[in-house]
């Protein structure tokens, strides 16, 4: 990061649009999936796909995305990648066959990957030091803010005038902020290139990356969550009361987020990252416990989406803890985006398996599995981290 006097608030708030374009991506099908079920009635589980699909490309080129955005420029990638999901939310609109519509969700990762990959590193490069958290630590907030806005706004928008003009509508938001970027963003925003790329360095910087308890530790834990939120936020919903569906899908991003912004930030700097992401973990399994059990209550499915909130945070916030320098900080960053993009891929298809076999049983399943995982793959990297930290005796 340069040694920045002061921080462009506006700019950044831009580059926070461009994330909020980012997580409308899979959050506009999520508070349509009621509605992308009627238009898909023989769909089935394959109609997560729809969801989830976006998250594909993400999980092969996740960590590749950092070096090749550095080298062919932020800027450049970020304003091209707004104009493609742009084009792709436009072809969704016409609500094609459903092969077309998953094909053109697959490809509209690619716009996703590049977006949530420059525009943090953009972000931390126009902010001056002293600013740099709350920066970085109101981009965390963009999943979380972007799916609570389309529960409360885009999703009435949709009733009054249909799944295929929402979709629009976020075609046309994110030409816009493209637009205002080309104007906004100064040209020279790029990383040096690094050494020439392969797909064997590419490769063997993969199993350099996942052997590192240190490197790896936040996206192991960020699978998890990913394979919970996403796919929770999306289904929870049609096991509560259908007179609080409406404030439990638009309240449950919207706490999660609430609870990083304060808990969150005020435990980490008392504890450190991973104990309250342990904690996070640990809380949210007997809450999924409890609203399986309550018949679907709507405070408990709020509560359970709120407590990941210390997850949330706290995963961002572990990649500057646990490596010091700023390439490994960028190794973690791109092993978060590939983990969260499997997550994400991955959660709704399962998650609509458990639930159509066992019901409400199996989403309480599936969620209690995905949190003690996540506790229990974090505690077990801290003891691989204290070993490591441990002089070996003779």
């Amino acid at each position: 990061m340069p040694d920045t006097t002061r921080t462009r608030f506006g700019l950044v708030l831009l580059l926070y649009a461009a994330g909020l374009c980012a997580a409308a991506q899979y959050g506009k099908a999520s508070v349509l999936f009621p509605a992308l079920r009627a238009l898909y009635p023989e769909a089935g589980a394959t109609l997560g796909f729809v969801v989830s699909g976006i998250g594909l490309l993400g999980i092969v080129f996740g960590l590749a995305a950092g070096l090749v955005t550095a080298r062919l420029g932020f800027r450049r990638l970020l304003i091209g990648a707004l104009l493609f999901g742009a084009a792709m939310s436009a072809f969704q609109s016409t609500l094609p066959a459903l092969p077309l519509m998953i094909a053109s969700r697959v490809a509209e990762g690619l716009s996703h990957l590049v977006i949530v990959v420059a525009a943090p590193t953009l972000i931390a490069q126009i902010s001056a030091p002293r600013h740099a958290v709350f920066t970085l630590t109101l981009w965390s907030t963009f999943f979380g803010v972007s799916f609570a806005l389309l529960a409360w706004l885009g999703q009435p928008f949709a009733e009054r005038h249909g799944a295929g003009a929402l979709i629009l509508l976020h075609a046309a938001v994110t030409a816009a902020v493209a637009v205002a970027l080309v104007f906004a963003l100064p040209r020279q925003r790029s990383l040096p290139a690094g050494p020439r790329l392969s797909l064997r360095a590419i490769l063997r910087q993969h199993g350099t990356i996942y052997r590192s308890p240190f490197v790896a530790a936040p996206a192991a834990g960020w699978l998890f969550y990913t394979l919970g939120y996403v796919s929770l936020v999306t289904i929870l919903p049609d096991y509560v009361d259908p007179a609080a569906r409406s404030l439990v899908t638009g309240a449950m991003p919207f706490a999660g987020m609430v609870v990083s912004m304060t808990l969150g930030v005020a435990l980490v700097t008392r504890l450190g990252a991973i104990p309250v992401i342990v904690a996070g973990f640990a809380l949210a399994v007997p809450l999924a416990l409890a609203f399986g059990l309550s018949g679907g209550s709507a405070w408990l499915a709020i509560a359970l989406i709120a407590s990941l909130g210390l997850v949330q945070g706290s995963s961002f916030a572990a990649v500057p803890e646990l490596n010091p320098t700023p390439e490994a900080r960028a190794e973690a960053n791109g092993a978060l985006a590939q983990s969260g993009n499997l997550g994400n891929s991955l959660g709704t298809p399962v998650l609509l398996a458990a639930t159509g076999a066992l019901g409400v049983a199996g989403l309480t399943l599936f969620a209690m599995l995905c949190f003690a995982g996540g506790a229990a793959v974090h505690l077990r990297l801290a003891a691989l981290r204290r070993r490591a930290a441990r002089p070996v005796s003779r």
